[in-house]
């Protein structure tokens, strides 16, 4: 069996944050011998190295270099004023024009009110579309008071746990395809294209040219 890699990248500014912890959260509930996980936050990285997209810091190039071998990408954010984290915009900015190419993708939010539930797939799905993303399966929002820190740890109240695991069940599906299918759609998959013209001709069930 393949082994596969996921890496999760969140994208608050804060210490304690409460994004990071769903991101171990969930990492925890999908590790597995088959599937390999490892979480990057953001914060960690200097502001002067973001900024600047100098590739010559190890942080940011070892992070980088993991993001172009993963099967699959997990990206969480903060809602703040309507939006992703400029944070989390800025990391987007430093990976090459088709970073996401063959890879699913799932985007977790979070944030005080359920008003900003459409902040992921009005905002930042279309920049992981235009990175050429694979497959970005459905967003999933919850609202900070559902995710509980307490003295025994973190968890995630009842009501809000089934909706996320299901967006996690959708995104190991998707992770789940071969070699041929993971680059379909690629705009510059490796070796040249998967499926030319003279292949399309040959294997073509119409009986008839197509003008």
């Amino acid at each position: 069996m393949k082994t596969r890699s996921v890496v999760a990248v969140s994208a608050s500014p804060s210490s304690s944050s409460k994004t990071a912890f769903l991101v171990d959260h969930v990492l925890d509930h999908i590790a597995s011998p088959s599937l390999c996980v490892r979480h990057d936050r953001l914060r960690d990285i200097s502001p002067q190295t973001l900024l600047t997209g100098d590739l010559s810091d190890v942080v940011l190039a070892d992070i980088v270099q993991a993001i172009d071998q993963a099967d699959g990408i997990i990206i969480a954010t903060p809602i703040f004023k309507a939006s992703f984290t400029g944070l989390l915009k800025v990391f987007l900015d430093v990976l090459p024009q088709f970073g996401l190419a063959g890879k699913a993708v799932l985007c977790l939010g979070t944030g005080g009110s359920p008003a900003h539930v459409l902040s992921l797939d009005y905002g930042l799905r279309p920049v992981l579309q235009s990175m050429a993303a694979r497959h970005v399966v459905q967003s999933h929002f919850i609202v900070e008071k559902d995710l509980i820190r307490d003295e025994r740890g973190f968890s995630i109240a009842e009501s809000a746990a089934g909706p996320l695991w299901e967006a996690v069940h959708h995104f190991e599906q998707v992770l789940r395809v071969d070699e041929e299918s993971r680059w379909l759609g690629h705009p510059r998959p490796p070796g040249g294209p998967l499926y030319s013209v003279e292949k399309y001709k040959t294997e073509s069930r119409h009986e008839t040219p197509i003008d």
